[in-house]
Parts: structure tokens; C-alpha cells; sequence
């Protein structure tokens, strides 16, 4: 990473596993030797209300926990975009659920629609469409090793969820290196 801080924000509805999802990649870099700090927002309904997870990656102490000028954004619903976009950076790479979040605002960013959802269903659960995401993020933006997310994973997923979880990890990567095929083929096309 060539700055020394980085901000992310996964965000999108209450109930779609945003936090879990952090925390997983969390996890992931502090088990690489990244100073990480997670923090989260929600509104009061459990389910379908605005709902965000960030993190601060630093070389160094985080000396501010929370996200104020976002390098990655994940969006899996259109509810997350108005609270989010204030806080983008110029040229900041934004993933976009194409099914839930099909528009995004004008702006200076590096944006990516991806079937996050979509490919969660055909995996057999929408449940799952926070881990594709993890994946495409993990994919596009290299903020993580493959093999250390795979590794938290593992860890963290109970048994009974452990092959789709693995799975949709596996197919957001897949959707994040389409992406960037298609994009390194449009700059030289």
C-alpha cells in the first residue's frame, strides 16, 4: 500500500452481514501485520435500515478510527450511497451491487457495477452476497492476500456454511478479475 492510510466502507442495508464481512477482512490484515480499526454505523431498525461497516488500515497507530476520506467504497444497496459519497476520495474505487444499487451519483471514482448479489443467489443464498463482495474487493483492490482472507474465513465461518462461504469468496474474486480484465482491456483498446 503506498499510503499510509487507507479507508474502507462496506455499506448497504441491516441484516445483508456488512459487519461480519469487515471484521472477516479485519481480521485478515491484522493477522498480516496491518494496524486495522473497524467501526460501524446502523440505524435503530435490525433489518433493511442504513447500515455501513469502515475500516482504518494504517502502517502506523490509527490516530482516528473512523473513515473520512474513503479509498474503497463497497456498496450492496442504494441506501448506503448518501451517506458514503461525501466522503469519497478522488479517483477512490467504488463496487456497486448492479441488481441493488444500479446508479451512482457523477463523480471522480474508479467504479465497478458487479452481479454481488446475483452471484450470491446462484450459489444458492443471497445470504452470502457480503463474502462475494469480500472478494471482489480483496480483487481488485490487492489490500489483502487471498490466502490469509481464505484463511480468516475458515476460521470464522461455522461448519454448516463453510463450502458457500468459500464459494462466493472464490466468485467475488472471479467477479473482481473480470473487472479488471475488462478495464485493462479498455485502456489498451
Amino acid at each position: 500500500m503506498r499510503n499510509s492510510r487507507v479507508e474502507i466502507r462496506i455499506g448497504g442495508t441491516g441484516g445483508q452481514g456488512l459487519i461480519l464481512c469487515a471484521k472477516m477482512l479485519a481480521d485478515a490484515l491484522t493477522a498480516a501485520g496491518r494496524r486495522v480499526a473497524q467501526s460501524q454505523t446502523y440505524e435503530p431498525t435490525s433489518r433493511g435500515g442504513f447500515c455501513n461497516s469502515d475500516l482504518v488500515i494504517s502502517e502506523g497507530e490509527v490516530d482516528f478510527p473512523l473513515a473520512t476520506a474513503v479509498d474503497y467504497l463497497v456498496l450492496l444497496d442504494r441506501l448506503a450511497v448518501k451517506p458514503s459519497w461525501p466522503l469519497l476520495k478522488p479517483g477512490a474505487l467504488v463496487i456497486a451491487d448492479t441488481r441493488l444499487c444500479p446508479e451512482l451519483p457523477e463523480g471522480d471514482f474508479r467504479a465497478h457495477h458487479l452481479g454481488l448479489s446475483r452471484t450470491a443467489i446462484e450459489l444458492g443464498s443471497e445470504r452470502v452476497a457480503n463474502i462475494v463482495a469480500l472478494g471482489a474487493l480483496a480483487a481488485l483492490s490487492g489490500i489483502c492476500e487471498r490466502k490469509a482472507l481464505e484463511k480468516t474465513v475458515r476460521a470464522e465461518t461455522p461448519k454448516s456454511f463453510l463450502d458457500l462461504n468459500l464459494d462466493a469468496l472464490a466468485a467475488g474474486y472471479r467477479l473482481g478479475e473480470q473487472a479488471t480484465h475488462k478495464m485493462s482491456a479498455a485502456s489498451h483498446g
